[in-house]
C-alpha cells in the first residue's frame, strides 16, 4: 500500500510539474504595430525641403533686362540712345529701368550725375516736363552763332549770360546760374537759333527782356545741376 501511495505521490508530482512548465515561459509579446501617417509626413516633410531648395536657386537665377550707360552722363542731362545697352541683372527688389522701356528712357533726363557701367534704376530718371512747376518759368532765346554752343539739345544745363556791348565798354553778368534746356528749334531765319530755358520764375522777366535785345549768350554746363 505505501509503495502505492508512494506511486500515486510521484504521479501526483509528475502532474504538477507538467502543468507549471508551461507557465514559466514568456508570453509571446506583440510586433509594434507601424504607423503609415508618420512614415508619409516624413517623406513629404524631405520632398517639400527638397522643393524649397530648388525654388530658392531658381528664383536666385532669376535676371531681368535692364539698362546700363555706357558713357558719363550728367545731372540734368538726357539719356542718349546710343550710350544705353542691355545688362541682364538679378532681380534682387531693386526697381531697374528695363531695356523693354529704354525709349520713354531716352526722353528724360539723369537726376544724378551718372558713370560708364552704371545700371539704371528709376531714382536716376527724371521727365523733363517736372521741371516746370510753381516756381519756375519758360524763357525763350533767340541766339546768334557764337552765343551758343553746337549740338544744343533738350535736357542740358546751362549758363545763360547777359553780355552788353557799346558805351566804350563790354559788360557781363550771369543771368541763370543752371537754366534747363527745354527745347530747342530753328527759327525762320536760319542764321539764329531759338532755345527755350527754364529758369526760376523770379529771374524771368528780367531774361525775356534781354532776350528780346539780343542780349543773352548760354554756355553749357556738363554734369551740372
Amino acid at each position: 500500500m505505501r509503495i502505492k501511495d508512494g506511486a500515486s505521490r510521484g504521479g501526483a508530482g509528475n502532474a504538477v510539474g507538467s502543468l507549471t512548465a508551461p507557465a514559466s515561459r514568456r508570453l509571446p509579446v506583440p510586433a509594434r504595430e507601424r504607423r503609415p501617417a508618420l512614415a508619409a509626413l516624413a517623406v513629404l516633410l524631405i520632398l517639400g525641403g527638397a522643393l524649397v531648395t530648388v525654388l530658392l536657386v531658381t528664383h536666385a537665377d532669376e535676371r531681368v533686362s535692364a539698362i546700363i550707360v555706357t558713357k558719363q552722363i550728367g545731372a540734368g542731362q538726357p539719356f542718349d540712345p546710343a550710350a544705353m545697352r542691355e545688362a541682364r541683372v538679378v532681380e534682387d527688389g531693386v526697381s531697374y529701368e528695363l531695356w523693354a522701356n529704354r525709349s520713354q528712357v531716352s526722353h528724360s533726363v539723369a537726376a544724378v550725375t551718372l558713370l560708364p557701367g552704371t545700371v539704371v534704376t528709376t531714382e536716376m530718371t527724371v521727365e523733363q516736363s517736372k521741371e516746370l512747376v510753381p516756381g519756375k518759368a519758360r524763357v525763350g532765346l533767340a541766339l546768334k552763332p557764337g552765343q551758343m554752343p553746337s549740338g544744343m539739345a533738350a535736357g542740358q544745363r546751362v549758363q545763360v549770360v547777359l553780355v552788353q556791348t557799346g558805351g566804350g565798354g563790354q559788360g557781363m553778368r550771369l543771368l541763370a546760374e543752371s537754366a534747363l534746356v527745354d527745347s530747342v528749334g530753328d527759327s525762320r531765319d536760319r542764321a539764329a537759333g531759338q532755345v527755350t530755358v527754364i529758369v526760376d520764375s523770379s529771374i524771368a522777366p528780367e531774361l525775356a527782356v534781354y532776350a528780346s535785345l539780343g542780349q543773352t549768350a548760354i554756355t553749357e554746363l556738363p554734369g551740372a545741376r
